[in-house]
């Protein structure tokens, strides 16, 4: 499975691919495989081109289930970039996966996270920070991801991956990932066509919320701080078939 190219084969260009809510917040956001391919090529760009990153270089992405870091994820990945994903210990420091130890090129932090982490932050040579809306004010050290990446084109075509390349820094490959996601994706009966919604409380890594629904031909409804009296009319408001 090639997880760079999937978001833009699946599904008809302009139906929904990725639909965020943030109950909390009230944010909702829907996103296209064509507009999430474009968010991914200009994250591509940014590393390629603005950092110059590429195959063999390592990512930290310290951020939670959200649209953005479905266009972090795709955009490193389409640059050959291996990814350390993010998560978080009792404490609410970040854990990254094994095999993270060591340099990193380029790391992704949300803004709200920034403060109260502090040093915990891994070092690398890139840092950008992400918010779910302009940022007021960029931390020392930081740029802001979502002004840099608006200078890069979202036409540029994802690099073909090798399935044997590593996705993660620990040395899984493509094609080792993809089985895993089409594993969850058929224990979970998903199949082309659904639209899934994903408890982001529950279900923080990116294999849950983005590979195996992308793995199976499904769309996803991604709702942070869900209200659990809200589930139904939200599942029937967005069609959902499947529910993680």
């Amino acid at each position: 499975m090639d997880l760079t190219t999937r978001a833009s084969t699946v599904r008809v260009a302009d139906a929904p691919l990725l639909t965020y809510y943030d109950d909390a917040t009230g944010e909702r956001a829907e996103l296209s495989a064509a507009a999430l391919g474009g968010w991914a090529a200009r994250t591509a760009g940014l590393l390629r081109d603005g950092c110059g990153l590429g195959p063999g270089d390592r990512a930290a992405v310290l951020l939670p289930p959200h649209w953005q870091t479905a266009a972090v994820l795709l955009g490193a990945w389409s640059a050959g970039l291996s990814v350390s994903f993010r998560g978080y210990a009792t404490a609410g420091l970040p854990v990254l996966e094994s095999g993270a130890d060591g340099p990193l090129d380029v790391v992704f932090v949300a803004r709200r996270r920034v403060d109260s982490w502090l040093d915990d932050v891994p070092e690398a040579r890139h840092r950008f920070v992400l918010g779910p809306g302009p940022l007021p004010d960029v931390p020392a050290g930081y740029r802001d991801y979502a002004a840099e990446v608006a200078a890069y084109s979202g036409d540029l075509p994802p690099a073909p991956a090798r399935p044997d390349a590593a996705v993660s820094v620990d040395g899984t490959t493509f094609r080792e990932w993809g089985s895993v996601a089409r594993g969850v994706a058929g224990v979970r009966d998903l199949r082309a066509g659904d639209r899934v919604l994903v408890d982001a409380a529950d279900h923080e890594h990116p294999l849950f919320w983005l590979l195996a629904p992308l793995s199976a031909g499904a769309s996803v409804v991604l709702c942070a701080n869900l209200r659990p009296d809200g589930v139904e009319a939200r599942m029937a408001a967005e069609k959902v078939t499947r529910k993680f």
